[in-house]
């Protein structure tokens, strides 16, 4: 038996027992697949994405006064020409309120997501607020009493007024969202949403628009969130605005951190358990205690110090890490149709691809690079060296558009770059690694890799939730595997990333800038933390690419290294270009010796 097996078998059981349940359970089903709808939302959001949201209880209340507006008012109904009590008006308010809710969440994500820190959280709570407060003081809202006399949902000619026909529609909706965002996680796209978490400043080398992710990933949890709202209008028949102040919108956050803020399975867990915890608690509290009170607020905070002294990522991969010891592995689905990636030509071998002309950088008094001049050309391998603070990664950040120059010219085939993104400079055929070590430690060698051909395919977010992008991934997961292969790491590929030695997670860096397909690849300190004949291995490697057309600049310390594999070489000390020649004419020069711990005592001369 796999995990689908399991999962399909379980949606069965449901189903074939749905009829049979009491209709407090029926009720109680309700509410978790509900508030689970909205968890998931913030799982994607918090968990996978990176921002802690404490407003989104705000974005359901935008969904259900919405439906609630246009079911219960004469002049929402005339406005969309329909008769009041028209059985369309529930549609036409859901559509109206995802609409709101999107252009809601469109809005304050690009203010808010600009913060960060304590800033994020801090900002969706001014926002929370204010929509709470904005539903009690409208008068046509109805104020602080609500609105009441909602419709029943009809669907065709058949009418969902019974709790037990509404949780059908709302599990149903339920688990389509889960197929849907599973299968957006376990695509292109979803790897990028993923770098948002942890690796921003890596997402955007390998050309992911991370301010744009970040946006509609908060539109998605946004939509979600409204979707639940809606429901919730038409199971109640009534909506107030207490439902969505800012204590439920805590309530979501802390169902989705219980359940695992990194998994989708994990906000239902959360949802079931606060739910029938609250449930259960409210009526068992007060008659132990002997009087009356919100005590399952107490319990609900010592059980967030139990789950994240012990469960750091949730209840949700505990179980499932038992639950899989007495399942089969899931056999991988290959697509049957062929996808080409998109190709790039390298440019005739000795053009110039990469160039500097008069960089320099000032942080404050502080100038870090002075005029310094490079170029480097197809086919060759071009060092950049010098003592440490000799500012070769400030100047390596400039050439990769991770940092703006001050002044100078940074040209990327014959294009001036300036004030271009890093996700620029991929596009136009650049990759990178970096200094330290930037990888999605817990996603295995594959997925990191795979990061690295975000531009080369096109499948958008619709694409990839219906697995309308198979053939391209497929592609891409056969590009990122030749690479890995091609780079010794073969043995690896379905490792974590982050448990591999620091030498083999500088090989997987190289291979995703590699995956990218660039015409000129940057490499900072790539030999670091490699054993002697994984450098012999990485120089053949680097050999091969540069008899391919590939121009590479290297930085590194390892001077034999660099002495074995560079056909020129640009020595920096105190940010300025002091020598450039080939191997042999920098070893012999005065000024290079001397930079190296005096002269000729130097691990140059050495």
């Amino acid at each position: 038996m796999t995990r689908r097996h399991l999962t399909l078998g379980a949606i069965a059981l449901l189903l074939g027992i749905w009829g049979f349940l009491p209709e407090f359970t029926i009720t109680m089903l309700n509410y978790i697949g509900l508030y689970a709808l909205v968890a998931v939302g913030l799982v994607m959001l918090t968990g996978v994405g990176g921002m802690t949201s404490f407003g989104q209880a705000a974005f359901v209340g935008l969904g259900a006064y919405a439906t609630a507006w246009f079911c219960t008012a004469p002049a929402a109904a005339a406005l969309v020409g329909l008769a009041p009590g028209s059985a369309l008006l529930p549609w036409i308010g859901l559509l109206v309120g995802l609409a709101m809710s999107a252009a809601v969440a469109w809005f304050l994500g690009s203010v808010t997501l600009r913060l960060s820190g304590h800033y994020l959280p801090l900002g969706t709570i001014a926002w929370g607020l204010s929509l709470y407060f904005l539903f009690g003081n409208l008068e046509f809202l109805g104020g602080h009493t609500g609105m009441a006399g909602l419709p029943a949902l009809s669907v065709g000619a058949i009418e969902l007024r019974s709790v037990r026909e509404l949780g059908l529609l709302t599990w149903t909706v339920l688990l389509l969202t889960l197929w849907g965002l599973h299968n957006l996680l376990d695509s292109r796209e979803g790897r990028a949403i993923r770098s948002l978490k942890t690796g921003r400043v890596m997402a955007e080398s390998m050309g992911v628009d991370t301010a744009r992710y970040r946006i509609k990933v908060f539109v998605l949890a946004a939509l979600l969130a409204s979707l639940s709202g809606w429901m919730y209008a038409h199971l109640q028949r009534f909506v107030n605005p207490t439902p969505f102040n800012l204590n439920i919108g805590i309530e979501y956050l802390f169902m989705a951190v219980v359940g695992g803020a990194g998994h989708l399975w994990g906000a239902v867990l959360g949802a079931a358990l606060i739910t029938l915890m609250k449930q259960y608690l409210q009526d068992i509290l007060p008659s132990l205690l002997g009087s009356s009170g919100n005590f399952e607020v107490i319990v609900f905070g010592l059980l967030m110090l139990l789950v994240l002294q012990r469960f750091p990522e949730g209840l949700w991969p505990s179980l499932a890490v038992r639950v899989n010891r007495h399942l089969n592995p899931q056999a991988a689905t290959r697509s049957g149709a062929i996808h080409q990636l998109a190709e790039r030509t390298l440019p005739a071998k000795g053009s110039v691809v990469l160039g500097a002309t008069a960089v320099s950088k000032r942080f404050g008094g502080l100038l870090a690079n002075n005029n310094v001049n490079l170029d480097v050309r197809a086919g060759e391998v071009h060092a950049l060296i010098g003592p440490n603070g000799a500012g070769k990664s400030t100047f390596f950040n400039m050439i990769s558009g991770v940092d703006d120059p001050s002044s100078g010219v940074v040209s990327l085939l014959g294009r001036d770059m300036k004030n271009q993104p890093s996700r620029a400079f991929a596009a136009g055929g650049l990759g990178r690694t970096f200094q330290h070590v930037r990888l999605l430690g817990t996603r295995s060698v594959l997925d990191n890799v795979a990061l690295g051909a975000h531009q080369r395919g096109q499948r958008g977010w619709l694409a990839a939730m219906l697995r309308l992008d198979r053939a391209e991934e497929s592609a891409l997961m056969q590009e990122a595997r030749r690479q890995i292969e091609r780079c010794g790491l073969g043995a690896h590929v379905h490792e974590a990333t982050g448990s591999l030695a620091l030498g083999q997670q500088r090989v997987v860096e190289i291979a995703r800038a590699l995956t990218g397909q660039p015409s000129v690849l940057l490499l900072d300190e790539p030999a670091a933390g490699l054993r002697h004949l994984e450098k012999q291995a990485l120089a053949r490697l680097l050999t091969q690419l540069r008899d391919e057309g590939l121009a590479i600049l290297v930085v590194e310390h390892d001077m034999e290294f660099v002495m074995n594999i560079a056909d020129r070489i640009t020595v920096l000390e105190f940010g300025q270009v002091i020598a450039h020649g080939t191997p042999a004419e920098v070893q012999v020069n005065p000024a290079v010796l001397a930079a190296y711990l005096g002269g000729a005592d130097g691990e140059l001369a050495a």
